[in-house]
């Protein structure tokens, strides 16, 4: 009789012991793509209408805000932070595009509005780690602040301003190019250009250096606040930017606050993979972890379900995200 020895005393390790090391790393790296093609392919089995062209290339459209300011978002989780703030930037710069297009040309609009969002983003970062005020309490300050300036910039409009006149300003979102409107390319444009930042530049390796291990990240000689705020920095523009394309979607800017944006857009980083304590995540997944969503979203309006129920489904799928995240992590400690 054959079997394998083993020295008294001893115990046969476990299959987590043994296969936890290579197989937590794919995970966490590929987790969100199977559950995402998994539901892409009961969609578009279940019902003709997901599958179509059109229904495709819509919640693409509908989504590329939310993919842009997310995809500035994962600089600021990698880095250890947190951005409570962007709805309320979100809808301030729409409102202060819409203002200013309606007395100078529409470029000036698209700059102010975005120098407006790089603005409060910096003071977002400034106060986080110069002043050492935790991200999440002076990110969430910040959005009552401005959440109270974006209702003064649309008061003299009655609480709302139309765009309609000015079709320059409409064709920031509503050009079609081959096949797909220009929300759907400015947003390809931006994720590609996060993308390789994070992936290939100095600056990526260093977000994940100070998410990772601040102190460590600091004694190697990286700027760390020069990091964390340019990460804060670039999630302001970015929710400015996504405030232009709504406007320019809708037409119309009333200033208020939809805080829904700003809890959709941590749920997609979080749900693609990207970790709430820091050092670790990936552009493809926050891009997949967003649409992951949408898809959900989508499936509950082409079957007709009760909309509470989507709330609900994303309230769970965050902490089972968090619930990973955090098992993981101890795992590898362990």
């Amino acid at each position: 009789m054959t079997g394998t020895a083993t020295t008294p005393g001893t115990t046969r390790p476990s299959l987590f012991a043994a296969y936890g090391p290579r197989v937590l790393p794919l995970v966490r790296q590929s987790g969100i793509l199977i559950p995402f093609v998994i539901l892409f392919i009961v969609l578009a089995s279940g019902n003709s209408r997901f599958a179509r062209t059109a229904n495709l290339l819509n919640i693409l459209d509908q989504q590329a805000a939310l993919v842009i300011i997310a995809a500035a978002g994962t600089f600021v989780l990698i880095s250890g932070g947190i951005d409570l703030s962007v709805a309320a930037v979100f809808a301030l710069c729409g409102a202060v595009a819409a203002r200013v297009v309606q007395s100078q040309p529409i470029w000036v609009g698209v700059v102010v509005a975005l120098l407006t969002g790089l603005a409060i983003g910096l003071v977002n970062g400034f106060v986080s780690t110069v002043l050492r005020i935790n991200s999440l309490i002076a990110t969430l300050a910040m959005s009552f602040i401005v959440a109270g300036i974006s209702n003064q910039v649309v008061a003299d409009y009655g609480g709302l301003i139309r765009v309609f006149d000015f079709p320059s300003f409409n064709k920031i979102a509503w050009t079609r190019w081959l096949g797909a409107m220009t929300s759907v390319w400015i947003m390809l444009g931006v994720v590609l250009i996060l993308g390789l930042v994070l992936s290939r530049s100095t600056f990526g390796r260093y977000t994940y250096a100070v998410g990772g291990n601040q102190e460590a990240a600091r004694l190697a000689g990286v700027r760390v606040t020069a990091v964390r705020i340019a990460a804060f920095a670039a999630s302001g523009t970015a929710a400015a930017l996504g405030g232009i394309i709504y406007v320019s979607r809708t037409q119309t800017a009333t200033g208020v606050t939809d805080n829904t944006l700003t809890f959709t857009v941590l749920a997609g980083i979080v749900v693609g993979g990207t970790s709430i304590l820091g050092g670790d995540g990936a552009m493809w997944r926050t891009v997949v972890g967003v649409l992951f969503i949408a898809l959900v979203g989508n499936g509950f309006d082409l079957y007709g379900y009760d909309p509470l129920y989507k709330q609900i489904t994303l309230g769970v799928l965050l902490l089972l995200a968090v619930g990973l995240d955090a098992w993981t992590r101890q795992r590898r400690r362990s």
